[in-house]
C-alpha cells in the first residue's frame, strides 16, 4: 500500500511539472510573437567611384612574322628562343653557295655583255665614219647602231642579274626587322625552307609598349559614349580617364594605360565591340599572349547607395529587406550596377528615402511586423 502511494505522489509531481513547463512555453511564444525590434537605415544618394573590369588580350606593338624570302636549306641559328634582339641583327642562314654561284655567273655575264658592247662601238664607230665617205650604206650604219644598242641592254641585264643575285644573297642571312622578343623556331638546322612555307620561321615581338584589347556590350559601350565629353569617338577617348591592367595574379601593373582606339563595328555574333588600351613596358613585364583584366574607372554623382551588408545574395541576385509603411518586413529584388567601397550602387528596386533593414534581417521573414529601433546613417 505505501508503495502504491509512493507512485502515486511521483506521478502527480510529474504531471505538475510537465503543466508548469508547457506554461512557460506558451509564456515565452507569447513574447516572441510580438513586434521584433529592428535596426533600420534609409537609402540615400551621393558620389561613388566606380570600376569596371574587362577580360583582356595583351599584344606587343610590333608582331611580327619572319618569313624566308628565298629557298634553301637552314644551314645556321643565330639566337635562341626567347633571346632579345635588335633590329638588323641576323637571327638565321640560309645555305647560300647557290647564291654565290649566281653571283659569279653575272657578274661573268656582266664581263662578257660590256665586250660586246665595246665592240659594237667600235664598228659603230667605224660605219660611221664609212657612211660619211659613202663607202658603206645607211642600212649597214643602222645595223651596226642597232647591234650596239642590243649590246648596252645586253650590259644592263647582266647588271640587273647581278643586283638580283646579291639580292638573294643578302635574303640567305635573316635579319630582324625590329628590336623585341624571339618566339618559338618551327624549323631546326637541315630544314628546307621556301617562300611558300605554311610556317613562320618565329616571330618577333616589339614590346616596349603592349595593347591591350577588350570588349564592351553594346549596353557599356553607349554608357561610355554618354560619360565622356566630344563628338566623335576620337575626342571621347582623348577625354577618358586612365585605366589600369590587372594582371593573371590579381596584382595591379603600376604603369596606367590610355585607351587609343576603338573597332569600327560591333561583332555579330557576340554583341560586343572592342577597345584598346596601349601600356608603357619599359621593364619587358608585358608579354605578348599575357591575359589580364582592364579596369575603368568611373566617376558617378547623386547616386541611390544601399549598403552591401544590408543585402543578401542569391543565385546573382540581391535582395534588401525593408519596412513598408505598416511596419511589415518586404523582401525586395535590388538591381545593382557596380560596388563603391562598401555600398551597392543601386540601379532599380529602391530608391531614396527608401527604409531596409540593417541588421538582424536573417531571422526576419516577409510579413513580419517590426519595431524600428533606429536609424543608422547611410553615408559614405
Amino acid at each position: 500500500m505505501k508503495q502504491n502511494a509512493i507512485k502515486k505522489k511521483a506521478t502527480n509531481l510529474f504531471i505538475a511539472l510537465a503543466l508548469l513547463s508547457g506554461c512557460r512555453g506558451k509564456q515565452q511564444e507569447g513574447y516572441q510573437q510580438g513586434p521584433a525590434e529592428v535596426l533600420f537605415g534609409t537609402v540615400t544618394t551621393g558620389n561613388a567611384a566606380v570600376q569596371h573590369e574587362y577580360a583582356s588580350a595583351i599584344e606587343g606593338v610590333s608582331t611580327i612574322e619572319i618569313r624566308p624570302q628565298v629557298t634553301g636549306y637552314l644551314q645556321r641559328i643565330f639566337v635562341d628562343e626567347g633571346d632579345y634582339v635588335q633590329a638588323g641583327q641576323a637571327l638565321f642562314q640560309i645555305e647560300d653557295r647557290i647564291f654565290q654561284e649566281q653571283l659569279t655567273n653575272a657578274k661573268a655575264l656582266l664581263a662578257t655583255a660590256e665586250s660586246n658592247l665595246l665592240t659594237a662601238k667600235i664598228e659603230l664607230d667605224r660605219k660611221t665614219a664609212l657612211v660619211s665617205n659613202k663607202i658603206v650604206s645607211d642600212i649597214q650604219l643602222q645595223e651596226a647602231q642597232a647591234r650596239y644598242a642590243a649590246a648596252k641592254a645586253s650590259v644592263a641585264q647582266a647588271r640587273s642579274a647581278i643586283a638580283s643575285a646579291k639580292i638573294n644573297l643578302d635574303f640567305s642571312i635573316i635579319k630582324s626587322p625590329v628590336n623585341g622578343y624571339v618566339g618559338r623556331f618551327r624549323y631546326r638546322l637541315g630544314s628546307l625552307l621556301s617562300p611558300a612555307n605554311q610556317e613562320a620561321m618565329t616571330v618577333i615581338s616589339d614590346i616596349h609598349q603592349v595593347y591591350a584589347y577588350f570588349s564592351l556590350s553594346e549596353a557599356d559601350f553607349v554608357r561610355f559614349q554618354r560619360q565622356h565629353a566630344g563628338n566623335t569617338v576620337a575626342e571621347k577617348l582623348r577625354n577618358a580617364a586612365p585605366v589600369s591592367l590587372l594582371l593573371a595574379d590579381g596584382e595591379e601593373y603600376p604603369i596606367k594605360g590610355y585607351i587609343d582606339a576603338v573597332e569600327g563595328q560591333f561583332n555579330k555574333s557576340t554583341g560586343s565591340i572592342t577597345f584598346r588600351a596601349r601600356f608603357d613596358n619599359p621593364k619587358s613585364e608585358l608579354r605578348s599572349g599575357n591575359t589580364g583584366k582592364i579596369v575603368m574607372h568611373q566617376q558617378l554623382k547623386d547616386i541611390p547607395l544601399l549598403p552591401i551588408a544590408s543585402t543578401v545574395s542569391h543565385q546573382d541576385k540581391v535582395f534588401a529587406y525593408c519596412v513598408d509603411k505598416d511596419n511589415k518586413v518586404v523582401q525586395i529584388p535590388v538591381s545593382v550596377s557596380g560596388k563603391s567601397g562598401d555600398h551597392f550602387i543601386v540601379r532599380d528596386g529602391l530608391k531614396q528615402g527608401d527604409r531596409y533593414i540593417a541588421q538582424g534581417f536573417e531571422r526576419l521573414q516577409p510579413g513580419m511586423e517590426v519595431t524600428a529601433q533606429k536609424q543608422i546613417n547611410n553615408q559614405k
